[in-house]
């Protein structure tokens, strides 16, 4: 039986460490904040210029001058701080965050990423995935391990536009938990009830565990 999307979440959360500041892609790595313990102090950054990001708002808290990187609307935080998109960015390419966790479209066996477009695909831009990919400390990407046309993500080589080359340290899938470490594909974890013939077969990437 493979994770599911809230599995993966949850597995994901557990990369996190107390004292971490954390970037959150769009879409599922969002809920990677429903996770966290409450004993555990993790601060998120949103690239669009603010610095402690609370809880979604609930319908009587919407404030829609609040909204994150993905333009979801949010909630602050007593210690929140905000600052221009320069500052922002001079944060992410400085090195000073410990942890970004992204989505994929495609991830290569040596840590390729592509995850802005696709050829042919009306998109609004890259947004900050490159910077991110480049000036964050570790990176994790979070992702269904085969496309809705059952083609896998995780490839020998990327055929789509590159986010970033090399850039990727841990991939997280509904069949299991991947590291790539010196160019090399490892499968460190199976999701229960997930064989290893499974992985072989719906995997184009060559993996060793």
């Amino acid at each position: 039986m493979a994770w599911t999307r809230d599995q993966m979440c949850e597995r994901a959360a557990l990369e996190l460490e107390d004292g971490f500041y954390v970037n959150l892609g769009i879409g599922m790595p969002t809920l990677v904040a429903n996770y966290i313990p409450d004993s555990m102090n993790v601060t998120f950054q949103s690239e669009n210029g603010m610095l402690g990001m609370g809880a979604f708002p609930l319908d009587n808290e919407v404030d829609a001058d609040l909204i994150n990187a993905g333009k979801q609307t949010i909630t602050e935080l007593p210690e929140s701080v905000y600052f221009d998109s320069a500052t922002s960015f001079a944060m992410i390419r400085g090195g000073h965050i410990d942890l970004s966790i992204l989505g994929a479209l495609q991830v290569a066996q040596n840590g390729d990423l592509a995850n802005w477009m696709i050829p042919g695909k009306m998109v609004k831009g890259m947004g900050g995935a490159m910077d991110l990919v480049a000036g964050v400390r570790r990176v994790i990407v979070l992702m269904d391990h085969n496309a809705k046309d059952g083609s896998p993500k995780l490839l020998k080589q990327c055929d789509l536009p590159l986010t970033g080359a090399g850039v990727v340290d841990t991939v997280i899938t509904d069949l299991g938990l991947f590291e790539i470490k010196g160019g090399q594909l490892y499968l460190s974890e199976l999701a229960p009830e997930t064989t290893l013939d499974e992985v072989r077969e719906r995997t184009e990437a060559e993996f060793v565990q």
